[in-house]
């Protein structure tokens, strides 16, 4: 099945209203569902053209509840519910209802996308002076630690018998 665009979606819902064109006929004309045909007609009966147009909404999770609360109280179905809600999709429409059987209504809280930022930390007061001694102890560490090497190499030249494990 192809993806439509919204001017072929609206193309179709007419050819269906105007009464040119069964759903059996579009079906097989156009390779689409029954159902898909269904909720374009629907979608189209009630909001029109404007239906169609896409919308990258985030839904709180009060709307979601209402939309469920709408479907319980006049028996409609998710393909109903999103075209009188204006909701791209039926489909977002029937997860919101299995995420709020399984979860209540805490499923239906919108999750915050992307990473999790890192707490920034707080250098204290004099953190550059804090960080330059650090570096001047490391730094002599550094130096220690070359000089324990050269003796020690030292001591295995003169004493090649003696090894460390």
């Amino acid at each position: 099945m192809a993806n439509f665009t919204a001017e072929e979606k609206i193309f179709i819902a007419r050819l269906y209203l105007e009464g040119t064109h069964s759903y059996l006929e579009l079906q097989k004309l156009y390779n689409v569902s029954y159902p898909m045909i269904q909720g374009w007609v629907r979608l189209y009966q009630i909001q029109g053209d404007e239906g169609f147009k896409k919308s990258y909404t985030s839904y709180s999770a009060e709307f979601k509840m209402d939309v469920l609360n709408y479907m319980i109280e006049k028996g409609t179905s998710s393909y109903d519910a999103a075209a009188i809600f204006n909701i791209s999709s039926p489909s977002l429409v029937r997860t919101w209802r299995i995420n709020f059987h399984a979860g209540g209504f805490d499923a239906l809280i919108p999750k915050k996308k992307g990473r999790t930022s890192m707490e920034k930390r707080k250098l204290a007061e004099g953190s550059v002076e804090v960080l330059e001694e650090r570096i001047k102890q490391l730094e002599m560490e550094n130096a220690y630690l070359k000089k324990l090497n050269a003796l020690v190499q030292m001591q295995e030249k003169l004493h090649p018998t003696l090894k460390r494990k």
